[in-house]
This record gives C-alpha cells, structure tokens and sequence, in this order.
C-alpha cells in the first residue's frame, strides 16, 4: 500500500507523489508571536512534526520550513499595552515557544524564517502583482485584486459572488471589490514600518507567508500544512498571490488539522481558557500530549479534559512498562510462545505502517503498538528471558521512536528496587489467584504509598513508578 494524503483541495484521499523523487518541500504555518503559546499550538506543532517523522521514516528528504508571523497587528497592540518594544516582544515569544517544542521533542525545522527577515522579499512580490495586473495601489495601501483570479475560493469551496465581506472583514470603498485583501498597509504612528514604493508601511498577513514559502522553498511545494481554521482567508489568499505569479499550482496537497477544544468549547482567548504549553508540562510529561494527539484523527476536532488525560496517563504507563528489562531470574517462554512473540513484533510493524500510510491513521498506528504492548508484558510475566523479549522489544522501540514518543526510563532511584517490585507484583498475582482479595488490595495500597502504580488487565499486572 502506498500512502495517501487527505488534499483539502480536492477533499479526497490522494496517492502521494512528490515534486522531486526522494525529496519533501513542506511548509507550515507557524504562530503569531504576541502571547505564550497554549496546547492548540502544540497539537498542529505535533501533528506536522508527526507527518514529518513518519515521511522521513519512509525514506523522504523532508525540508520542512515553519514561519513566525513577529509583525502583526496583535503584536504591535500587545507591545503598546505593555509599553515593550515589539521585536523584543515577538523575539521573547519565540524563544519561549521554541523551548516548548524542545520539550514537546518537536524536531527543529530546517529554516524558521521571520516576516522581518524576508521584507525585501515580500515588498518584491507585491512589486511583480501590481505588475501583473494582479494587485493596485490606493493611497500607498496595495491591495490583490481577487476577481484577477477565476479560482478564486478553489480551496474554501466558496464562490466569490457570495461571499460576505462585511462577516469578516471591514469593507473600504477603497477597494474594487469588497473581498480584496490588504498586501501593504500605510503605516501608523509609532507602529513598525519599512521604506517601499508605495511609502512607509508593513505588510499584510498573508503576502508574508507567500513570500517566505518562495524564498526558502521555491515556486511549488509539496506539502502545506495549518490548522483548519486558516483555511479562509489566509490559504487561500496565498494560493491566489502565488498562483498569480507562477501560474503553476502552488502546493501539491494541503494538509489541515482540526481545532481543540476544552470538553464542549472552543479553547480562545475571548473565553480565557486558554491552557499553554507551559501550564501542560508543569504536571504532566510531553509524552503524554503527543500520546493524546496520536490516539485521535489529525483532520477531527480534539477535546481537552482532565478524564481524557488522566486516560491517556494509564495509557503512557503501559508503555513504559513496555521498555521494562525482563524479569530477574527468567525462566524462560517455551520456544512456540516464543516465536510467537517474534511474530507479534513483525505482526505491528505491518500493521503500523498499513494504518500510517492510510493518511496517517495514528489511532490505529498507536492500536498496533498497544497490541505490541500487550504481547510484550504477557511475555514478561510469563517468565520469558531478555534475548526473547528483544526482537518485539526492538519493533516496539522503533515504531514508537517514528512517532516521536521518548518513553525515557524514570530516573528515580526505585531502578535498583525493580526487581524487588517484580517480585511483590508476582506474589500479589499469586494472592489474587487465592482469591485473598484483602492482602492483595494491601499490597497494592502500600506499593502506591512507595510511589509504585499498578494496572490490572486481562493479560495480568503491569507496574511503573509514579511520575512527578
């Protein structure tokens, strides 16, 4: 099976084939850079870092750009609020969110250009629309003329006559038609500006991200990538300013993750909701988010709620328990069990890559390796020794390292106790075989006293040490 990418353009699942054989150009909006980046940010930043692994993984060259939008309006406003200056704002935000990536084990892009890094670019390219015939000038604002372009809302599946300007955006009689959009805007005292044909001012939103594609990446990419949410008006602004240029289509697939929400509402600011990334990792390992984004579909809306996290929490802990050493003294598995378990690790592979290559399921992906997961503990409280665990241990090491999972050994110092902690669980099990339900719930109790979490499940007890 070859894989297949949902194409929000043509809203079906496409066979994947690249511009360049072997080679990925991928670019994905990045944040605009005035507050503390919150678990929305993360999920996409996690989504798109998912897709990446795995296409590197199948054996692609992946140059993955990621923007910063550090000139906006939201950025100038927040500075003024604050009296700051707004490059040293946008900077302090970016620093931060790249160390939450850090920690989320987010792979670096291979470039993170800035708007104000590329500004020559962009002014060179609102130069070449208004050229074009695509783009005018009005009293130094520089506007896209979008009824230039047939297509136009070929991505939103909108029709320009009925679209509603005044939903979204303040109509300036100005402007040829109500749906054109700002490229240029005059400057404003006080606000950031740059010197341009047209007089001092600072870019529109969406001719930053069309020229920063441009300039890392070339006229076509592969693979575009963002929340649904910029779907209108922002990636369809840049097809139609890139198009309008190159007059080749503009990227190959577009890929759009769903929104978060907190149980039954949106997560926004209006609402002061918001969860940052920061307020997540202070109680919780970054495991555990992108465990909670690979147990969903990318493309559906994802719900945040302490249930769903404390669930995703038991589910870490299998897998840590997955990564445990067999058991001191091993008997050893009989040698069809054995083989078995050999087989159960190429069994997950298959499957992984079967459930990844079909628009990176990774539900059924992580379904594939909890299956693993299970064979693996069975294994090991069935007395099977380390040289027969380490075939599916190695597949399980591989599939979730693709996923990006860490699944580091805790470094408390109960490592030295775990055989001793193997040994209570093992007499524990036997108690409960006795049906001595009263000392094998104290047993329990004590070791969760000691820092010791135990899970029951049909295959028998799995253990870990309590994280925090």
């Amino acid at each position: 099976m070859s894989l297949k990418i949902y194409n929000t353009l043509s809203r079906t699942k496409e066979d994947f084939k690249t511009l360049e054989p072997g080679k990925v150009r991928m670019y994905v909006c990045g944040p605009t850079v005035y507050a503390e980046a919150h678990i929305g940010h993360a999920m996409s930043a996690l989504v798109f870092d998912i897709v990446r692994r795995y296409l590197e993984y199948s054996g692609y060259d992946v140059n993955f750009v990621m923007n910063f939008t550090d000139v906006d309006d939201k950025i100038i406003n927040k500075a003024n609020e604050l009296g700051r200056d707004p490059y040293e704002l946008a900077d302090q935000y970016i620093r931060q969110y790249k160390a939450n990536l850090d920690a989320l084990n987010i792979k670096p892009a291979t470039k993170n250009p800035r708007a104000t890094e590329d500004m020559p670019q962009i002014i060179e390219m609102i130069s070449q629309l208004i050229q074009s015939g695509s783009a005018y000038e009005v009293d130094g604002d520089v506007y896209y003329d979008v009824e230039s372009k047939p297509d136009y809302g070929k991505l939103s599946g909108r029709r320009l006559e009925t679209m509603n300007a005044g939903a979204r955006i303040q109509v300036d009689e100005r402007k040829a038609h109500p749906m054109d959009f700002a490229l240029w805007k005059t400057a404003k005292p006080g606000e950031p500006a740059w010197d341009s044909p047209w007089g001092k001012g600072r870019p529109g939103w969406h001719i930053e991200c069309s020229a920063m594609n441009m300039a890392h990446l070339g006229e076509q990419i592969d693979i575009h990538g963002g929340g649904n949410d910029l779907i209108f008006p922002h990636h369809e602004n840049e097809i139609a300013q890139t198009e309008a240029l190159t007059h080749k289509p503009f990227a190959t697939y577009w890929m759009h993750n769903g929104m978060l929400g907190l149980k039954s509402e949106k997560m926004s600011k209006s609402l002061g909701n918001m969860i940052t990334i920061d307020d997540f990792l202070s109680e919780h390992a970054g495991d555990v988010m992108r465990l909670w984004v690979l147990n969903g579909s990318y493309r559906s809306p994802l719900t945040y709620s302490e249930e769903v996290i404390e669930q995703t929490e038991q589910a870490y802990r299998r897998l840590l328990n997955a990564k445990k050493p067999a058991q001191a003294g091993a008997a050893g598995l009989p040698e069809e069990k054995s083989a078995a378990l050999k087989a159960a690790a190429e069994q997950a592979r298959q499957a992984f890559r079967e459930s990844m290559d079909d628009d990176f399921n990774t539900s059924a992906a992580m379904a594939a390796i909890f299956e693993l997961t299970r064979n693996l503990n069975q294994a090991r409280s069935e007395g099977a020794t380390e040289a027969q665990i380490l075939p599916a241990r190695e597949a399980f090491d591989e599939l979730t390292s693709v996923l990006g999972l860490q699944l580091e050994e805790q470094t408390s110092s109960g490592n030295a106790a775990d055989p001793f902690i193997d040994l209570l669980v093992s007499l524990r099990r036997d108690l409960r075989a006795e049906k001595n339900w009263a000392l094998s719930d104290k047993l329990r109790d004590e070791l969760k006293a000691l820092g010791v979490i135990l899970e029951d499940n049909k295959d028998g007890t799995t253990w870990t040490w309590e994280q925090g």
